[in-house]
């Protein structure tokens, strides 16, 4: 096992090293098997999902916490007051019951609710220090922008466990920087709430300070920050205007999984109503690399030949995660991601890039799976409820009182918080969906179990070439394997 040096270029010189970064997908997908499993491979970053983290350690300790893995880490938290409130809310010894609903962990805010600040803390620190156990390999968190109320603490619990990497996009985040500053003095450190302009009235801001929260003033090591864009001008921007240091790029095209920007300039659909991309959606490679960081091209890079292709561009190597999102360390629901990898075989695992399916208003890649909300009766059969709220807007309604709405939720609330009905035709609840993806499907008081909403690349298909024969499942080490099997594409 290859191990990393910092003494390439100061602090997070072993950067340069990283050939293989793991894509941190969807809820839980890239889960803590997974990105350990990368991690363990030199010249490879395992990437943890920092989404919803906080909901889904509280269902992994309601189904009982199979192996003791959580409750072995959670023994390592600095605050073991707060590791114990945890356990006495969501640990059901024996696992709860199928049709008994999970216990909500409450929604995020601008208004701190200590306990919802607490598992936040705890199930970052949980999910990174599971993902470093065993090797010496590098490990990184990827958060979205989008997602600001969760930010602060998510980050903070993640360096408390030594994370080397923060990875963020669906947005520009250029005040992270100043965040990762902060805590890794022992300083509390604050977001904007809104973007934009706001006038003069007052706005709530985030904020999260560790001493007077009671984790003490600790120094922490500085993880690298990597914002993921998908143009050189935004990667160009934020090294001008970020708070902080950004450490290097993640480019990520269109034909990466999750959501994706809009195209450039007036947007055009085809006949299946997804968003045509151009020319003008691609990264200029040259213009990156006189950035003069380290970089990593995404979005259908799962091959030798795109590796290669990378590092003749100028990149450092590529990030991936159709691939890894299906192999057998995956946190995606064993019986799910054994019937896409089928349907793949067959010929008949279609990716569609929908530009309605997320709140958000960004394109968001869906799977077309039988049972899941990518089939129109099962969308409509699903009464719409927002009871996660990661995706939920701030909105301000003067005198510097906020709102919280989603695209997602019953149309009627939607339009009375300002939205239009309009805009909230067809939104797919991400939060539960993807819950449901990663096997913690809610249980909703009229019984109904919550679909899955599944996301992958366009690449979706290639995974056909790594399944040995009569088996429909393979491992990380079968991905890195393929990948690097060509002695130029290094």
């Amino acid at each position: 096992m290859s191990t990393f040096s910092d003494e390439v270029d100061g602090r997070h010189g072993w950067l340069h090293q990283v050939r293989i970064i793991q894509g941190g997908m969807g809820v839980a997908i890239s889960g803590w098997r997974l990105a350990r499993a990368v991690a363990s491979h030199g010249a490879c970053m395992g990437v943890v999902s920092g989404t919803a983290l906080d909901s889904v350690v509280a269902r992994r300790l309601q189904d009982g916490d199979t192996g003791g893995h959580l409750r072995r880490a959670i023994e390592a938290f600095p605050d073991q007051g707060v590791a114990g409130r945890v356990l006495d809310r969501f640990f059901v010894p024996m696992g709860k019951k199928a049709a008994t609903p999970y216990r909500r962990v409450g929604m995020h805010s601008h208004v701190e609710r200590p306990l919802v600040r607490d598992l936040t803390v705890l199930a970052a620190f949980v999910e990174v220090v599971l993902a470093r156990e065993g090797h010496r390999g590098r490990v990184g968190i990827n958060l979205l922008t989008k997602v600001k109320a969760p930010t602060l603490p998510t980050l903070y619990g993640a360096m408390l466990a030594g994370v080397d990497c923060i990875l963020m996009g669906a947005g520009i985040p250029r005040e992270i920087p100043g965040v990762l500053d902060a805590f890794a003095e022992g300083r509390g450190a604050s977001l904007r709430l809104l973007d934009g302009p706001t006038g003069e009235e007052p706005v709530p801001m985030l904020r999260f300070d560790p001493e007077s929260v009671g984790y003490g003033a600790a120094q922490l090591p500085r993880p690298a920050f990597l914002p993921i864009v998908s143009a050189d001008s935004l990667a160009a921007m934020l090294l001008r205007r970020s708070n902080g240091s950004v450490e290097g790029f993640i480019v990520e095209g269109p034909l990466a999984g999750g959501h994706n920007a809009p195209p450039r300039g007036r947007t055009v659909f085809d006949e299946a109503g997804q968003p045509v991309y151009g020319g003008r959606d691609q990264a200029d490679t040259a213009r990156m690399a006189e950035l003069g960081l380290p970089f990593w091209l995404a979005g259908a890079t799962g091959s030798p030949e795109s590796l290669a292709a990378a590092r003749r561009a100028g990149a450092t190597g590529i990030q991936l995660g159709t691939l890894f999102a299906f192999s057998r360390e995956s946190g995606m629901d064993p019986d799910l991601r054994v019937k896409i990898i089928r349907d793949a075989r067959e010929g008949g695992a279609q990716v569609r890039t929908d530009p309605r399916a997320s709140s958000t208003g960004y394109p968001f890649k869906v799977v077309q799976v039988e049972g899941s909300v990518s089939v129109p009766e099962v969308y409509e059969a699903r009464p719409r409820v927002c009871d996660n709220g990661y995706l939920r807007e701030p909105v301000s309604t003067g005198g510097g009182s906020i709102t919280y709405r989603c695209a997602a939720e019953p149309v009627p609330a939607y339009v009375a918080k300002g939205g239009s009905a309009e805009d909230a035709a067809g939104r797919r609840c991400l939060c539960n969906g993807l819950l449901a993806t990663c096997g913690h499907p809610q249980v909703q008081k009229d019984g109904t179990v919550e679909p899955p909403i599944v996301t992958s690349g366009d690449d979706l298909g290639r995974l056909i070439g790594l399944l040995p024969a009569g088996r429909d499942d393979y491992g990380a080490d079968d991905v890195i394997r393929y990948l690097t099997g060509a002695a130029s594409a290094l």
